[in-house]
C-alpha cells in the first residue's frame, strides 16, 4: 500500500482561490438549454418563467459563481437581437454547429439574466466576433448595462426591464483559431483590441473583457495577445484593452478521433485519462510563464473557460448533442483539476466546466421530469468551501504512488488545501484503480480541532448515477481520519476523493 506525507503550513496563506474557478458553461447545444435549463412556461415540470426549478435548486447548492453563455461555437453565429422581444415574434435559425436543429430563440438575453438571478450567479456573456460586428457587441453591452436614456436603454425598457443588469464578464469571441473564424493569432489579437475598445463601461459596471485565447498548449497565441494588452498614448494613462485571456483544454484518454466510451473503459484507459488531466498543470504553467514576461504585475488574468472530459456520445443519441454519461472517473478528473487550479490561483482567475446540463461533463442529467446528480456534481459540492479561501501550499511526498499510463507515469495521489474564516478544508484524491493509500497530514504552524471528513467512491471507476440508481456514486461521512501528534492520518480507498474540514485552534 502506498504511503504518503502531505506537509501543510497552516500559518502561511497564499493567493485567494477565486470562487470563479468553480464556474460553469451553458451553450445552445443538445439539451443543455432546451430541456435542461429551459422547459417553457407551459411545461408540467415546475418552472419559473420557463426556467426549470429543480436544476436551479441543484446548482444553487453548489454556490455556483458564474455561468458562461451562449457558447462556445454557437456564440459566433448568435445574434442577440434575435433573442429579445416577444417570443412568438423572434426569428428562428439553424444551429449549424450542433446537430443542424432549429433554434427558436425562446431562450435569449432576458431569460438568461433571469436564470442567473435565480442561480445567484454572475453572468459571463460571450460575444459574437466570428460572424458579428463591433456595433452589435457594443450595443449588447449598452442594452444590458447602461442606465439613463439611449436607443438601447429604451429598447430594453420596451422589452420589460427598467433597470440595467450588472454584467462584468464579457468574452470577445470564442475559439477564433477554429470555429470562431479560423483566424491567425495576429488578426484575432487586432480584433480583440477593436472589439474591446467599443465594449464600454457604463456607470458602476466595470467590464472584465476576456480575449479569445489559445487551444491547449499554443503558447505563441498567448504571446501574440500579450503583446497587444496595453493602449499607450490613447489616454492620459495607459489602459489595458482586455483584462483576461482564455484557454481551452479538454481531457481525453486517446486521440480525438477515438475518444472512447464514457462508461465502458479499461484500467489502462482510466490511467491514460488521469494522466491527460494532470497535463493541464503543465499547460497552465506554460501560459502563465508567457504572461509573466509581459505582465509581471498580473493585471491580466488567465481564464480556462472550457475544460472537462470529452467522450463519444451515448449510443442512440444525436452525435451533435454531445450527451455522455458521467462516472467516478470523471469525478476524479474534476478533483484533480481543482487541485491544479488552486496551485495556479495567483494567475488563474476563472474556469468553466463544459457543460452544466446534459452535455459533456455535466453537473446534472435530465430526462423528462427526472433529474440525476452526477459524480462530478458531488466533487463541486464537496469542494465549494475552497471558493474565495486562501490557498495553503501542500508539499506531497509519495514516492511509491505511481502507475504507468501509456508512455507516461501517473502520480496517483493529489491534494490541495485552503483556509477561510478560521476553517481549513483539505481535498485528497487517490487515483489508483486498485490500491488504497495511507496519507499522513503533517500540519505545521498551527493546530486543528475536531475534523469532519467525507468520501466519494464506488465499487469501480465505471460507476455512475441513473434515474434508477441516483446515488450509486454519492458522498458519505468518512470516519477513517485519526489524530496524530503532528496532524492527521487517513487511508483513502482506491479511486476515491475525500475532503477533511476542521477549525483552526
Amino acid at each position: 500500500m502506498p504511503r504518503a506525507t502531505a506537509v501543510i503550513n497552516l500559518d502561511l496563506p497564499g493567493p485567494v482561490i477565486s470562487r470563479h474557478l468553480y464556474g460553469h458553461f451553458a451553450e445552445h447545444l443538445g439539451r443543455c438549454v432546451y430541456g435542461g435549463f429551459w422547459v417553457g412556461e407551459d411545461s408540467a415540470i415546475p418552472n419559473e418563467g420557463g426556467i426549470r426549478l429543480d436544476v436551479v435548486e441543484a446548482l444553487r447548492a453548489l454556490d455556483i459563481p458564474n455561468l458562461r453563455w451562449p457558447g462556445g461555437c454557437f456564440a459566433d453565429e448568435y445574434h442577440w437581437r434575435d433573442g429579445v422581444g416577444p417570443r412568438a415574434e423572434r426569428p428562428r435559425m439553424v444551429n449549424t454547429h450542433w446537430g443542424g436543429v432549429e433554434e427558436n430563440n425562446h431562450f435569449g438575453t432576458h431569460e438568461f439574466m433571469a436564470l442567473c438571478e435565480l442561480l445567484g450567479a454572475e453572468p459571463y456573456i460571450n460575444g459574437n466576433v466570428g460572424s458579428g460586428t463591433v456595433r452589435e457587441m457594443s450595443e449588447w453591452v449598452e442594452y444590458l448595462t447602461r442606465d439613463g436614456d439611449s436607443p438601447m436603454v429604451r429598447a430594453r425598457k420596451d422589452n420589460g426591464r427598467e433597470e440595467p443588469w450588472p454584467v462584468r464578464f464579457w468574452g470577445i469571441g470564442n475559439e477564433t483559431w477554429g470555429c470562431g473564424g479560423n483566424m491567425r493569432a495576429e488578426y484575432s489579437a487586432d480584433l480583440a483590441r477593436q472589439f474591446a475598445t467599443y465594449c464600454r463601461d457604463y456607470g458602476e459596471n466595470k467590464l472584465y473583457r476576456i480575449a479569445s485565447g489559445a487551444n491547449e498548449d499554443d503558447y505563441q497565441w498567448t504571446e501574440t495577445l500579450m503583446r497587444q494588452i496595453s493602449c499607450f498614448g490613447c489616454e492620459a494613462t495607459p489602459r489595458t484593452f482586455f483584462q483576461g485571456i482564455s484557454v481551452h483544454r479538454y481531457t481525453l484518454s486517446g486521440p480525438w478521433e477515438a475518444k472512447g466510451s464514457a462508461t465502458e473503459f479499461t484500467t489502462d484507459d482510466y490511467y491514460r485519462t488521469l494522466a491527460s488531466a494532470r497535463r493541464t498543470d503543465r499547460i497552465l504553467t506554460g501560459h502563465s510563464t508567457v504572461m509573466d514576461l509581459y505582465d509581471p504585475g498580473r493585471r491580466v488574468g488567465l481564464v480556462l473557460d472550457e475544460w472537462g472530459t470529452w467522450w463519444d456520445v451515448e449510443p442512440g443519441t444525436n452525435p451533435g448533442f454531445l450527451f455522455q454519461q458521467n462516472t467516478l472517473r470523471d469525478a476524479l478528473v474534476a478533483s484533480l483539476h481543482f487541485d491544479i487550479f488552486h496551485r495556479h490561483a495567483a494567475r488563474l482567475v476563472m474556469a468553466n466546466i463544459a457543460q452544466t446540463v446534459n452535455v459533456l461533463q455535466a453537473m446534472v442529467l435530465t430526462d423528462g421530469d427526472a433529474l440525476v446528480l452526477t459524480p462530478t456534481y458531488h466533487v463541486f459540492e464537496m469542494n465549494k468551501g475552497h471558493q474565495d479561501a486562501d490557498a495553503l501550499t501542500v508539499h506531497l511526498r509519495a514516492e511509491d504512488a505511481v502507475r504507468q499510463a501509456g508512455d507516461a507515469e501517473l502520480e496517483t495521489l493529489s491534494a490541495s488545501a485552503s483556509v477561510k474564516d478560521g476553517t481549513v478544508l483539505i481535498s485528497l484524491s487517490n487515483l489508483d484503480a486498485d490500491e488504497p493509500a495511507e496519507v499522513t497530514l503533517d500540519l505545521r504552524g498551527g493546530a486543528l480541532g475536531a475534523a469532519e471528513a467525507r468520501l466519494l467512491t464506488a465499487d469501480r471507476p465505471q460507476a455512475h448515477n441513473t434515474p434508477q440508481a441516483p446515488a450509486a456514486v454519492a458522498p458519505r461521512p468518512f470516519d477513517g481520519v485519526k489524530a496524530t501528534d503532528g496532524g492527521l492520518t487517513l487511508t483513502l480507498p482506491p479511486h476515491s476523493f475525500a475532503t477533511v474540514r476542521a477549525p483552526l485552534v
